[in-house]
């Protein structure tokens, strides 16, 4: 026997698993649109935002390094400056003489510290390196300076700055050395800068927590104490570059110590004009650009945190689609099936009409005969009593069969104008009658009995007699079928009346009620559902339950059920003893 379209659909078939993989198709497609559409675009930009902030924070991030270190460039230049002219400014207004008197020499060493203890000592030497005054906290006057590296380039270049040494006094420190003349003999005034002033003012940055300022000579010797990667005099592992002017900033990878890699450093570089100096200023990368990575961080977990959902939104929303697809999906077959109910009772109609005209010729030809026989009979003399009385019994059963066949024919015949729409009169007590008609004989053969309690007083009421018989076939039919098996069995069905003296509009009351295994209780509120459905796959033929609740609407009734599981159902169906107005409207056009 071929499967239906609607059977293969009920039961999982080919084309139900085909549904099911087109549903997945499309939920993946959706969702895929939906991020191709949302999340690409919104990372592409926020990739690109995201690049063009840090590129602007790196670059103030530089500038701001950049004029810091200028800044600090300019103090350190001016406070050696400033000494040196001090120096220069003393052994040019003054005469050796003068500066060889302890208490004049006194004098300037504190004219000079006067704003801050800038330097150590200040001592005066005459040409052949012998101190000829000398204030300060070393023994330092038998001391001699001739074969001393910074005497000989005094002497030679009228004012020097050395790098740091040790020198007699076996500690580091730099001078400040300016050469004088008194009667063709060279004098020196030489000044020993104070380390940890220097070193006060060369540190004076704020850089955090690993950043640090020191000063390299041209050979690469610390010239201040480091803050962690060496100490003063110490031989940097830095390589120099060439001497440049201005201020460079970069990024730095060091070298790996110990098989240990260093943090990548951001380096300012600035050499200064006298002595060649170099100031260095680091720091950690990720310090320095800690702000601009913290930025960054936020906007990758708010891109995320927006990816993720839209993902979410988007799997919802693809899910929601697919649902209605199939809803709608489900709605067409449930129309489909209607249609095709609809075609199956236009074709029974059809051949009903056919089977009764085909029937009633030959029950006619019948009738016939037999009338010429009951006639033939009463004319024939001396017929045995017994013989005549069984010939007339007989005769009276066979016009009783034909009397019972010509209702049959008459009630298919009804059956087949009932397959088109219309609004007619109807007598629901004689309807309900003729539907019973057509089912209880096979009800009966299942044990199964009918009763009915109807109103004789019921008025007639104008309704669509077709979809009426439907409906009450339907639910004879789903009455009959939950007794099967059962051997027994008994349908009963009441007709009222609803009259306005209960305040509400006159509407005739139908109940049908059953005993068969009634409805569990998980199931008595989906019932009209349009896609609900108890019944094992490709049991019932007739409307479904949520067709008949759809059609008593149409025609301005309602319907409502109870039931106890194992005891029984009961239908209760009201209907208007006129249509609504819109669908008499609908049958006119």
């Amino acid at each position: 026997m071929p499967v239906s379209k609607h059977d293969e659909v009920a039961n999982g078939g080919p084309i139900e698993r085909k549904r099911r993989d087109r549903y997945r198709r499309l939920f993946r497609r959706f969702v895929l649109l939906a991020v191709f559409c949302s999340i690409a675009p919104l990372l592409a930009v926020g990739w690109a935002i995201n690049r063009h902030y840090t590129d602007i924070a790196e670059t103030r991030m530089f500038s701001g390094f950049r004029n810091e270190v200028g800044y600090h460039h300019k103090i350190i230049e001016m406070f050696l400056k400033e000494l040196r002219s001090k120096l220069s400014l003393v052994a040019w207004t003054h005469s050796r003489e003068h500066l060889s008197n302890p208490a004049n020499l006194n004098k300037i060493f504190e004219l000079i510290n006067q704003k801050g203890g800038t330097i150590t000592d200040l001592g005066v030497i005459d040409h052949e390196g012998r101190h000829l005054a000398y204030i300060g906290p070393y023994d330092l006057m038998d001391k001699n300076y001739s074969r001393s590296f910074w005497f000989r380039e005094a002497l030679e270049k009228g004012i020097y700055i050395s790098d740091m040494f040790l020198g007699f006094r076996l500690e580091p420190h730099f001078i400040i050395a300016v050469a004088g003349s008194h009667n063709g003999e060279k004098w020196i005034l030489r000044a020993t800068v104070d380390t940890e002033a220097f070193r006060s003012l060369v540190e004076n940055v704020q850089i955090g927590k690993t950043g640090e300022v020191y000063l390299l000579n041209r050979e690469g010797f610390f010239q201040t104490n480091p803050r962690f990667s060496g100490h003063i005099m110490e031989k940097s592992s830095f390589p120099l570059e060439q001497i440049h002017e201005g201020i460079q900033v970069k990024t730095v990878e060091p070298e790996p110590e110990n098989g240990r890699q260093e943090p990548t450093q951001v380096m300012s570089l600035a050499w200064l004009s006298e002595p060649r100096w170099l100031l260095v200023v680091k720091q950690d990368h990720s310090e320095a650009f800690n702000d601009v990575n913290h930025a960054n961080y936020a906007v990758l977990v708010f891109l995320h945190l927006s990816a993720l959902t839209i993902l979410i939104v988007s799997v919802f929303i693809s899910r929601h689609m697919v649902n209605l697809i199939r809803r709608q999906d489900q709605e067409a077959d449930i129309l489909n099936r209607q249609l095709t109910q609809a075609g199956k009772l236009a074709s029974i109609g059809q051949l009903s009409a056919g089977v009764a005209h085909e029937i009633n010729n030959p029950l006619a030809v019948i009738m016939t005969e037999l009338q010429i026989v009951v006639d033939a009979a009463q004319e024939v003399p001396e017929m045995d009593k017994a013989f005549g009385a069984q010939l007339h019994g007989s005769a009276k059963q066979i016009f009783m069969q034909i009397q019972r066949c010509k209702q049959i024919t008459t009630n298919l015949l009804r059956f087949s104008r009932r397959t088109e729409s219309m609004i007619e009169t109807v007598h629901l007590n004689k309807f309900i009658k003729e539907v019973i008609g057509l089912i209880e004989r096979e009800a009966t053969t299942s044990g199964i009995r009918f009763s009915t309690d109807l109103d004789e007083n019921l008025p007639a009421i104008l309704s669509d007699p077709s979809q009426l018989q439907q409906v009450f076939l339907s639910l004879i039919t789903n009455a009959v079928e939950s007794m099967e098996g059962r051997g027994h069995g008994s349908i009963t069905i009441r007709t009222r009346l609803r009259d306005s003296a209960e305040g509400l509009s006159p509407k005739i009351r139908v109940e049908i009620a059953d005993t068969g295994n009634g409805i569990s209780t998980d199931h008595i509120d989906s019932i009209f559902d349009p896609y609900f459905c108890a019944k094992p796959a490709g049991r019932s033929a007739g409307l479904g339950l949520s067709i008949c609740y759809g059609i008593i609407r149409q025609l301005g009734g309602d319907i409502a059920v109870q039931s106890n599981p194992g005891e029984g159902t009961e239908f209760f169906i009201h209907f208007p003893l006129r249509p609504p107005t819109e669908l008499l409207q609908q049958m006119v056009r």
